[in-house]
């Protein structure tokens, strides 16, 4: 490896372990495996394409790979050169990736094959198929400017556009200083089920790098389940050493880590029984961190004794501060707002110079320039030190682990005609939004509830898009004429049990299970899981009632491919009539 001057932190470990376990796996994907050796040869061909496009530092470069195994080396290949990457998902709606592209001025897009309608002006593609194998595997690396953009990531914003955050070299740095004190073991695989477009993909893929662990893409979305499924194989990889999950993916594919050492949660709250359960026999971490101060801030480690319940502590470099609205720091034990400061805080938003004054604030306990970021998290500093985390302050929740503005949701609802207003929530349990909406004048009820689940589908990523649609004749308000949420959800959250003369007793059985899981109605035997909002959270959460309702072993891939009540209840009825049906036993473990 060349570099021009000292190496940086990633590019070094990457020396390291392709010196000292040249033939060890680096990489593993659904396409393919990438050894270390494999992993820098094929870094500096994607590089030496780059570069020869035109890449050059700060260059922004589009990443559209999805999760296959040229996915990381075409993200080092960028950092080599000093550019900026731009992650995103295939599975994500092309008006969206259009949106990210135009707005972070892509130069170049690195893609298996862009979709339909993406072509923009200016934007040159190149294939990593047509990026060759460097001839001498050796990759130069140029050291960037500590304050260049190293990546862009974009979250939800609430002017129904997504939000991009510059997150700098030197801040890629910091968090990588603090990675490498983890101190995770050499050798095996750990699991990155992240989306490619959101920084948790990051956090999975340099965790492992770092500590001479090879990379696991692998894909829990619902294509990804139905992939695994029709393939007869499990969604999560074999031999697994270190997993990073959200604590809602944690509980639904748990089973599947084995004999995993070391589980990491983040995204969401940990309920204590999952902690309690999954730290039993293994180091689990809990880590915290917007996006805004480069992936990760702090760390709870059942290893040092921490209530991994709770967000612990700041990494190596990061600075931790729980403040009033005056911005004057409170007592242990008082609730306050987290700001976070130090060296890996962003550069900012994109373009968004209002926004990012608002956010990114002087930071009165250092001086010098130092800035820090104003979360919108309401934390309790405990006695102890470690950060118990209580809530948002505004309209921001987490869903399935990702960021979603409620505003963003509302106004993607509101271009349709047939929308007078509508108000977005999230629904018990955080694993779904829904959606009240009122219907124009003219607008048939009957059907405008699909046309918003179908206008969201084609604009926001999965997360986003509304479980529960209904139509009301009113939208609950509090006092202030703001929405009230908690009223909203709780009117969405209602089911309507499916009557007694639907259907068979088996496809009642299945009807009132649905019901339950989605918290709406399910109309009759031909409705579809998925077209009622279910997701792969939810169809995992089904399969377990339905196994505590039958005492069947129905599985998660049977209703993967037998999605309608009927198909599902008549698949039901053949595993209760073949001989010596096994009983489900408990709960959830397979599902």
């Amino acid at each position: 490896m060349t570099v021009t001057t000292a190496p940086p932190p990633l590019f070094a470990a990457l020396d390291r372990w392709t010196r000292e376990q040249p033939a060890a796996t680096a990489v593993s994907a659904a396409d393919g495996t990438l050894t270390y050796a494999g992993l820098t040869a094929r870094t500096a061909g994607i590089a030496t394409a780059l570069a020869a496009a035109g890449t050059g530092p700060e260059t922004p470069v589009g990443l559209l790979l999805g999760r296959s195994r040229d996915s990381v080396p075409a993200l080092l290949a960028v950092w080599s050169l000093g550019a900026t990457a731009v992650p995103l998902d295939p599975a994500h709606p092309v008006e969206r990736l259009g949106h990210v592209l135009r707005d972070a001025g892509a130069e170049v897009l690195l893609a298996d094959g862009a979709p339909a309608g993406l072509a923009l002006p200016g934007l040159r593609t190149l294939a990593p198929a047509d990026c060759g194998p460097s001839a001498s595997a050796v990759l130069a690396v140029t050291a960037p400017a500590p304050e260049s953009c190293a990546y862009l990531i974009y979250t939800s914003g609430t002017t129904g556009r997504p939000k991009g955050v510059e997150v700098t070299y030197r801040g890629l740095d910091t968090f990588l200083g603090a990675l490498a004190g983890l101190g995770l073991p050499a050798g095996g695989l750990g699991l990155n089920a992240v989306s490619p477009a959101f920084d948790g993909w990051l956090w999975c893929t340099l965790l492992y790098l770092v500590h001479g662990q090879g990379v696991a893409l692998a894909d829990l979305s619902l294509p990804g389940l139905r992939a695994a499924a029709a393939a007869g194989r499990e969604a999560l990889p074999a031999g697994l050493r270190t997993a990073s999950l959200t604590p809602s993916l944690l509980a639904a594919h748990g089973a599947g880590l084995g004999a995993a050492e070391v589980v990491v949660v983040a995204g969401e709250a940990c309920p204590a029984a999952l902690a309690e359960r999954f730290a039993d026999g293994r180091r689990l971490l809990n880590v915290y961190g917007p996006t805004e101060v480069t992936i990760a801030a702090t760390w709870a480690d059942s290893e040092r004794g921490d209530d991994v319940t709770a967000i612990g502590r700041p990494l190596p470099g990061y600075r931790a501060y729980v403040l009033d609205d005056a911005l004057r720091p409170v007592a242990a034990g008082e609730e306050g707002e987290l700001y976070l400061g130090g060296p890996a805080v962003a550069r900012g938003y994109r373009g968004r110079p209002g926004l990012t004054a608002a956010r990114f604030l002087p930071d009165p306990f250092q001086g010098g320039g130092a800035r820090m970021y104003r979360t919108g998290d309401l934390v309790v500093r405990r006695p102890n030190g470690e950060l118990e985390y209580r809530g948002r302050r505004d309209d921001q929740v987490k869903v399935r682990g990702h960021r979603v503005e409620l505003g963003e949701v509302e106004r993607v609802a509101a271009e349709l005609p047939e929308v007078v207003a509508a108000a977005c929530c999230p629904l018990p349990g955080g694993q779904a939004l829904g959606l009240g909406v009122l219907a124009a004048p003219g607008a048939d009820p009957r059907t405008l509830a699909a046309r918003v689940t179908e206008h969201c589908r084609g604009l926001l990523p999965e997360a986003a898009v509304p479980g529960t649609v209904r139509v009301l004749d009113r939208l609950p308000t509090l006092a202030t004429g703001k929405a009230d949420r908690a009223a909203l959800a709780a009117e969405l959250a209602a089911p309507v049990q499916p009557g007694s003369a639907a259907g068979t007793a088996r496809e009642r059985q299945v009807m009132a299970v649905w019901a339950e899981v989605l918290g709406r109605d399910v109309p009759g035997p031909a409705a579809d899981f998925f077209a009622l909002g279910g997701h792969s959270l939810a169809a995992a959460r089904a399969v377990a009632e339905l196994r505590r309702a039958t005492g069947l072993r129905v599985t998660l891939g049977e209703l993967l491919a037998q999605p309608t009540v009927a198909a599902l209840a008549a698949a039901l009825d053949r595993l209760a009539a073949a001989p010596e049906a096994p009983a489900a036993g408990t709960a959830a473990e397979g599902a």
